[in-house]
């Protein structure tokens, strides 16, 4: 019988009632909230507060003439460097032809999933779009539950248990890692573990290492090291780079899936056609590195560092259970201990918290729902990056990196989202 909704009925299932992503959703309310006059903490969008390094704007300047389309795949002269990266910095072995560009990792995220035919698994919890990205598209999801105790990481059991049962079934994991909404990262044996599990299943890992740059040791490895034929490394401008709105992310495969590479290049060329032309020449700059990039980034790491631990140190004395931030600028507390003092407020959940925050407090974060925690869960993420990064970052840059940034620091060039964690703890400890 005649399908009388048309071809694409599925696909309008799929998307009717759906709503924007959360991140860009909290930020627009609390934009919204701040033309009315409030004054908002924004803990809520992930967007880097730092400047684009100058000889990444510098090669911007001096390539916005640039006007004729790219090819799909992207700049050659961006892909080698982006290849160059990679090799140096985790002993692969890729080359120009193995790496995509487009704009933003979240658009490749999309293609990836359209092109490949397997399910999804997303350790939780997970960035906001992963899942809804699968469910647009029409993919199944499997979901694998991480715990506070275990530092929201997912290991080697988990990967046998979803496998084991359909060894057969092709599928893509999701690694992310320094971890948004957690802060927490992979330390090698735990990576090691994970691929070792990967390659016996023969599941393909999608690596989002968009924050990799931003590991507070400068340590990140990517576990490509231990799995470069089964491991897409996911990366872009956004995080590191400080440049989100530039829109460029680029995704490293293994000569093995050129057929996966293809297909979504083949895509791309019926959506986008090509990213940004003077953001791709510009980009060249930025993954060829040297000694300014090294300076700027691990001023950038210590800055984190140095407010992330404060925001940890103060929600524990508050009463909330937090990991230990290792990278990134998220923190994912969890409120349960004072879940009786909270339900005296109408507080039983993580989006009954967030809302009386905003409305009350003026402190804007997200749920731990949105990140694919159990709706009564009392968890949320707290992106502490409400400051003035061109600010803060001038100022680190006058004291040795030898030295650890301290309270008077965060006092001085952290404020906006001290504050806003300050008057949050205090009213929990007043609770």
């Amino acid at each position: 019988m005649k399908n009388k909704n048309g071809p694409h009925k599925n696909l309008n299932l799929n998307v009717r009632g759906l709503g924007k992503s959360a991140t860009i959703a909290i930020s627009e309310k609390a934009n919204s909230l701040m033309e009315h006059g409030v004054k908002v903490f924004k803990l809520g969008l992930g967007q880097s507060p730092f400047p684009v390094p100058e000889p990444v704007v510098e090669e911007l300047r001096n390539n916005a003439h640039q006007k004729d389309y790219l090819q799909t795949q992207g700049l050659l002269a961006l892909r080698k460097a982006i290849a160059h990266h990679h090799n140096q910095m985790y002993g692969l072995k890729s080359t120009a032809a193995d790496v995509l560009i487009g704009p933003g990792s979240k658009e490749l995220m999309f293609l990836l999933q359209l092109c490949y035919y397997g399910d999804l698994v997303i350790p939780t919890p997970a960035w906001v779009s992963y899942e809804p990205q699968a469910k647009i598209i029409g993919r199944p999801v499997n979901f694998m539950p991480t715990t506070f105790e275990d530092g929201w990481k997912i290991h080697s059991d988990h990967i046998r248990e979803i496998c084991h049962s359909d060894c057969t079934r092709p599928r893509i994991i999701v690694l992310n890692y320094p971890n948004n909404p957690s802060g927490t990262t992979y330390s090698n044996d735990e990576l090691h573990a994970i691929a070792r599990e990967a390659k016996r299943y023969e599941v393909i890992l999608l690596s989002d290492e968009i924050y990799g740059q931003i590991h507070f040791q400068g340590k990140h490895i990517s576990i490509a090291t231990y799995y470069p034929e089964g491991t897409i490394i996911s990366t872009g401008l956004s995080k590191w780079c400080g440049a989100g709105g530039w829109r460029l992310g680029c995704f490293v495969f293994p000569h093995s899936l050129k057929w996966l590479l293809d297909s979504m290049t083949a895509v791309a060329s019926e959506t986008y056609t090509s990213t940004s032309t003077p953001i791709q020449f510009a980009a060249v700059r930025a993954f060829q590195g040297g000694y300014t990039i090294e300076q700027y980034l691990a001023h950038v790491r210590r800055i984190l560092s140095a407010l992330g631990k404060k925001a940890a140190q103060m929600l524990r004395q508050a009463g909330a259970r937090v990991a230990e931030p290792e990278g990134a600028f998220y923190l994912f507390p969890n409120f349960s201990p004072l879940n009786e003092k909270l339900a005296r407020h109408n507080i039983y959940n993580s989006r009954d918290l967030c809302e009386y925050s905003l409305n009350e407090m003026s402190i804007a974060f997200l749920p731990g729902s949105e990140f694919g925690r159990p709706a009564d869960e009392l968890t949320a993420r707290i992106a502490y990056v409400d400051f003035n990064g061109a600010r803060a970052l001038s100022a680190s840059e006058h004291i040795p990196l030898a030295e650890t940034l301290g309270d008077d620091f965060l006092d001085h060039f952290c404020r906006p989202a001290l504050t806003g964690i300050e008057r949050l703890c205090d009213w929990l400890t007043g609770l």
